[in-house]
């Protein structure tokens, strides 16, 4: 399979990975042939990237970070809790919610276990959402890449799971927010993004006060919008002033944030989030922590189609651990535009080809 920009997508083609609605149910199943209608439709609910089959890739195939089953269930949940707390005034006056922080042991159990099967394989996240599904697939996201970071770390189980819970449940704050304003579409004034501002002391005060939620796990809601340098918020923390579990929590948030669609922007690639990460080390976030992050994050995912500075297009067919900037690339097409006769591959690592280099990429 490869993945290509909705916008490259033709009627006809057969989808080669599921794509979810907001509460991980299936929106387009794996299998199903793409017709004009289903394009502008996946076009207006937000879908920027498509996998589709093709006999010259048939036979890679990206590996998400953890299986559709566990994905759905983690969904599931964050779905489930963030819309009860959004929708139950009962609920939102309660100190507890019964069963909460069990609940999420669960879940997070199931990703680590998921993870731990596969933590030296470079993290390709390659689900598909809907635009309206963000907040709840996001929540998963950042749950995954921070395990995945506390894994790296040699985090023991009970680290592992305060981190988890705590980045599976960072933005529980956002609950407590208007709707109108919590998916708000168009660029939010001074106001409002004040008002959002409180989100993080919401979520704390909300998890602090659950059975069987450490106290850690809250500071990764009250804490992941504080920056290394001291110009994040609620309390303009700095350094080791804050709480390694929500500096892992930020990195994660910001760098998923990035490569999702938004309203109001288009998404970034990988490898363009991972440079602004980088350039933020040290102001924004750990440097360190930064670097250890990036270990473990493909930069070009295996099956993202891409442009070589000979004008050459292909799709990334493997990643090389040591070197992620120089995968092996599948030729298609030449740089005169004409598909090839029969793809070949390029090894960007091997020193027969270390002046070609990705220029762009889906």
């Amino acid at each position: 399979m490869r993945k290509v920009s909705i916008h490259s997508a033709k009627p006809g083609e057969i989808i080669a990975k599921t794509i979810f609605l907001e509460n991980g149910n299936v929106l387009l199943g794996k299998g199903v042939q793409l017709t004009d209608r289903y394009i502008q439709r996946l076009i207006n609910m937000g879908i920027d990237i498509l996998y589709i089959e093709d006999k010259h890739t048939d036979d890679i195939v990206p590996e998400d970070a953890i299986r559709d089953e566990t994905r759905k269930h983690a969904v599931d949940a964050v779905y489930a809790t963030m819309t009860g707390l959004m929708e139950n005034t009962v609920l939102k006056r309660r100190t507890s919610v019964p069963d909460l922080g069990l609940a999420f042991q669960k879940v997070f159990g199931e990703i680590l276990t998921d993870l731990s099967s596969r933590r030296d394989i470079l993290v390709n996240l390659c689900s598909l959402h809907v635009l309206d599904g963000y907040f709840f697939h996001h929540a998963v996201n950042v749950s995954v890449l921070a395990g995945i970071i506390g894994l790296a770390k040699g985090y023991n189980q009970q680290q592992l799971m305060e981190l988890g819970i705590g980045a599976l449940l960072f933005d529980i704050g956002m609950t407590q927010l208007p709707k109108e304003l919590w998916n708000k579409r168009t660029r939010l004034n001074d106001e409002e993004k004040q008002r959002i501002r409180y989100h993080t002391e919401d979520g704390f005060n909300l998890l602090r006060n659950q059975y069987n939620i450490s106290l850690l796990s809250a500071h990764c809601a009250l804490q992941h919008h504080e920056r290394y340098d001291g110009t994040g918020y609620p309390r303009q923390l700095a350094d080791k002033q804050i709480h390694e579990y929500a500096q892992i929590v930020a990195i994660a948030d910001v760098f998923d944030a990035l490569i999702s669609k938004r309203p109001y922007r288009d998404s970034y690639s990988p490898s363009e989030a991972i440079e602004l990460l980088f350039a933020a080390g040290n102001s924004m976030f750990d440097l360190e922590l930064v670097k250890l992050f990036l270990q473990h994050v493909a930069i070009y995912p295996i099956a993202s189609t891409v442009t070589l500075n000979t004008g050459q297009i292909g799709v990334v067919s493997a990643v090389n651990p040591l070197a992620v900037n120089r995968p092996t690339i599948r030729i298609l097409r030449e740089a005169d535009g004409s598909p090839v006769a029969a793809p070949y591959e390029m090894d960007l690592y091997s020193k027969d080809f270390m002046s070609i280099t990705i220029v762009d990429s889906v």
